[in-house]
């Protein structure tokens, strides 16, 4: 048995805000090594894989570690409150139908392509989906239609394997970016598509000069108030969530066992919904003003620190060992473009929406704003606007995405 040569879970917390810390500030670094570095290795990549890397090699014990007990107990359900509160339904609504409609096809796509994935590599190769493959390929539902804090909300509901979770995490980055980089590279031709779509691109310029004059209107530096108040919505909303959940559990336990196997008898299932409705909720009272304080950097911050203690629970060989898994992917991505893009033809919606209403689902809040401010800066707003929507939406269409691969995988 190899000894772990870190054991101290306060060194190793330190580690991994460190392992944060330098990857965000090389990205934002303007040298070309680290600009073309993050080109092919994003953040979100790094911050899962380096501490794998540091299990992998027995420096630290991902399995013999509490950080991750306490990141997702107590970080998750916060990070899913910040970013669920900030949801601005006007300004969703002056986006017009068109955003909506294509972001939803996208989402749509995903649920469709997810089960219909698994079913086709099924038929292939039975072994690649086979036992518990499709409870880590349920997670990238997930992060497919909302973001990373969909994907480890619903790793707490599916509870896959370290094994069969690194898998899936592997074929979620790496398909998701080659995708990013096609949009990317749409945007460069986005007069010819916008062409071929017949799109009005007016209603583009009128969104990007109100965001514009909104997002300046709106900012404001943060009080010590201001700090604790954003502390005590995080983590009040998450405490209430828990009663909620202590009571609703052994009431389904005792009265409607059969539930069990909908994960209705999980906490964690009952914590994660909760708090992404209460959430919404608070969108609609005074309370959604924390955005304007910076609430979802806060929530950001969680979800990498969580992240981080994802990774260093894994085991990067054996991450490694399924690369037919890429498959499974591939054609996944394949449907949820194909919706995407039949909905923009359809509705003649600019490319702009087509490739920001797919990376709010792909990629969340990070890659659309990316996508959006490649048309123009004052435009990452909008990618953030949807990328909300899909971190409201993403838990439970990923719920029950995960529920078809389920049956797919047990009955055809």
């Amino acid at each position: 048995m190899q000894t772990t040569l870190i054991t101290n879970d306060a060194v190793i917390f330190g580690i991994l805000l460190a392992i944060i810390y330098f990857t965000f500030y090389t990205s934002s670094l303007q040298s070309r090594f680290w600009q073309r570095f993050y080109l092919f290795f994003p953040s979100i990549l790094i911050c899962y894989f380096v501490p794998g890397l540091l299990n992998s090699f027995n420096i630290i014990s991902g399995e013999n570690s509490k950080l991750y007990d306490v990141a997702s107990k107590f970080l998750l359900p916060a990070c899913l409150v910040y970013f669920t509160i900030s949801i601005d339904f006007q300004a969703l609504k002056r986006l017009g139908p068109k955003a909506i409609i294509v972001f939803l096809a996208g989402s749509v796509g995903v649920m469709i392509g997810g089960p219909a994935s698994i079913w086709i590599v099924k038929m292939i190769s039975p072994d690649t989906v086979a036992g518990e493959t499709w409870r880590g390929l349920a997670t990238i539902a997930g992060s497919w239609i909302g973001g990373s804090a969909n994907q480890t909300a619903l790793k707490e509901v599916f509870n896959p394997s370290a094994e069969v979770f690194s898998q899936a995490i592997a074929v979620d980055v790496v398909t998701a970016e080659l995708w990013l980089a096609l949009l990317l590279y749409g945007v460069g031709n986005a007069h010819k598509l916008d062409k071929w779509l017949g799109a009005d691109t007016s209603a583009v310029d009128e969104i990007r000069d109100k965001i514009e004059r909104e997002y300046t209107d709106n900012q404001r530096n943060p009080s010590f108030n201001d700090l604790l108040k954003i502390l005590f919505v995080g983590f009040g909303t998450t405490a209430l969530a828990y009663v909620c959940a202590d009571f609703i559990v052994p009431f389904i336990e005792n009265n409607y066992p059969n539930l069990k196997k909908f994960s209705l008898t999980s906490t964690s299932f009952w914590v994660i919904s909760l708090v992404t409705l209460f959430g919404l909720l608070l969108s609609k009272t005074s309370l959604r003003d924390i955005e304007k304080v910076g609430a979802s950097k806060f929530g950001s911050i969680f979800l990498f620190i969580l992240i981080t203690t994802i990774g260093m629970k894994m085991d990067i060989l054996s991450a490694l060992e399924k690369p037919q898994l890429f498959l499974v992917g591939i054609i996944w991505m394949f449907f949820h473009a194909s919706f995407t893009l039949i909905a923009a033809y359809f509705t003649k919606s600019p490319y702009f929406f087509t490739a920001v209403g797919s990376q709010a689902n792909v990629g969340g809040a990070a890659s659309a704003s990316v996508v959006a401010a490649a048309f123009h800066p004052s435009l990452a707003s909008v990618g953030v606007l949807l990328a909300i929507l899909g971190y409201a939406l993403g838990t439970y269409l990923g719920y029950l995405t995960g529920l078809m691969m389920q049956w797919v995988v047990m009955n055809l």
